[in-house]
């Protein structure tokens, strides 16, 4: 059900541009801290960040009843773990107080110099505390290129990919906050006509443009969350690069999936976008052929409607939009997503992420990966300053930005950009 906070009507009195990804509608979650100082929770307001510590201490979320050291915290985890009629009262509360028709925080200068900070000003940080991360192979658009580049084009999707959600389980502990470099991953390769691997640094660096749900209600060990609960488990989304080494996948995903070619780094959006500022973004998903079991069948409109677009800058040039698609593509929904790795009563905790796979269109200006887009190296894509690309290159800065859009208001997730080093 919509809530009022996210009533299109509503403006704030803080100056929010018709483009910016953070109108009162949307007011995301984030860690920041600025200059020397310890990290606050935050919300995004325009090119604005309150400072919800700060506002805490001041008074003004007393009613709540949250301890205020919830919003010193390192990570989201503690406030996540407060429950969703938490989540909705605080971004009530927060939209109450932005409201242009409220006076509370508005008339007040000296407490809005405290709590209102240009977001120049600040520096973000990993929004949650990730215990276990989990990565999907969602797209059946990006399933079939894959099957179709490495397999039979006749039968580019396995015999069990319309049955079940596949994943995998990932590497936690390398995924980073949005504007930290990375350097290129080194591993072991082998050439078709080589006899034996050789080691060095990947020479196909991809980038992967996928969303993640974050976990926000745990479950106990041997209970599995339905479709019907799943909604209730899930917190927010964030943008997701799931960074890939295609030469190093290749010789190492038999039998066991992949392993260096994807634990070195994936790295995620500042912003968490709450599920109820996506609420008026709902569609139905592609239709599901055969049907499904009954455990990953569902009720209602499952998908969102959320435009993607990745872009790639080379050192001291301009960003190329490389890819636009949209989070609405995908097969398998977020609510499966959960049902399956639960039904065996898996147990799932708060500030789990969860990676949605590589999210392609059908058309090839939607294809989700430099895999895709250059067709495994045969179409190179032209940069501004006259070089072309099959994979991402050393210097280069991978961009991507998500936005869904209805009725004049834009719920953005801002970005997330990462610069590629050279190996060491």
């Amino acid at each position: 059900m919509t809530i009022a906070a996210n009533d299109s009507s509503l403006s704030s009195w803080v100056l929010v541009s018709p483009e910016s990804d953070f109108p009162i509608q949307n007011l995301p979650m984030g860690i920041f801290s600025r200059r020397d100082e310890s990290v606050s929770v935050g919300v995004a307001i325009g090119d604005y960040v309150l400072d919800v510590r700060e506002l805490a201490s001041l008074g003004y979320l007393s009613a709540l009843e949250i301890d205020n050291s919830v919003f010193s915290s390192q990570h989201l985890n503690r406030f996540i773990s407060l429950g969703q009629p938490v989540w909705r009262a605080f971004r009530e509360r927060i939209s109450e107080l932005l409201n242009k028709s409220n006076q509370e925080l508005q008339s007040n200068e000296d407490h809005i110099k405290d709590v209102l900070i240009p977001k120049n000003e600040v520096s973000m940080h990993m929004p949650v505390r990730v215990g276990d991360y989990t990565d999907f192979y969602s797209s059946i658009e990006h399933a079939t290129n894959v099957g179709t580049m490495f397999r039979d084009p006749e039968n580019a999707l396995l015999p069990n990919w319309k049955h079940i959600p596949v994943g995998y389980h990932g590497r936690a502990s390398s995924i980073i906050s949005s504007g930290i470099d990375i350097e290129r991953p080194k591993g072991q390769t082998k050439a078709d006509d080589a006899e034996a691997p050789s080691f060095g640094p990947t020479r196909l660096l991809d980038f992967e443009l996928e969303m993640a749900f974050i976990l926000g209600k745990e479950n106990e060990l041997g209970t599995p969350v339905s479709t019907a609960e799943a909604e209730d488990h899930i917190f927010g989304m964030v943008l997701f690069n799931d960074w890939s080494a295609r030469d190093i996948q290749k010789w190492e995903y038999v039998p066991l999936g992949p392993f260096l070619a994807k634990s070195f780094a994936s790295s995620a959006s500042p912003w968490v976008v709450l599920m109820d500022a996506l609420e008026p973004f709902r569609v139905s998903g592609p239709t599901q052929d055969p049907p499904v079991l009954p455990y990953l069948q569902y009720d209602g409109d499952k998908n969102y409607d959320i435009n993607l677009e990745v872009f790639i800058q080379p050192d001291n040039s301009e960003p190329v939009r490389v890819c636009e698609s949209n989070f609405k593509y995908m097969y398998w929904n977020m609510a499966q997503q959960l049902a399956h790795q639960t039904i065996n009563g898996c147990n799932v905790r708060i500030g789990d992420l969860y990676g949605s796979g590589t999210i392609s269109g059908s058309d090839k200006g939607s294809y989700g990966s430099m895999l895709e887009l250059s067709w495994k190296g045969t179409n190179p894509i032209s940069m501004n300053d006259g070089s072309e690309r099959k994979f991402i290159q050393d210097g280069d800065t991978v961009i991507m930005k998500g936005h869904a859009e209805k009725n004049g208001i834009r719920i953005g997730f801002g970005e997330v950009s990462t610069k590629v080093l050279p190996a060491r």
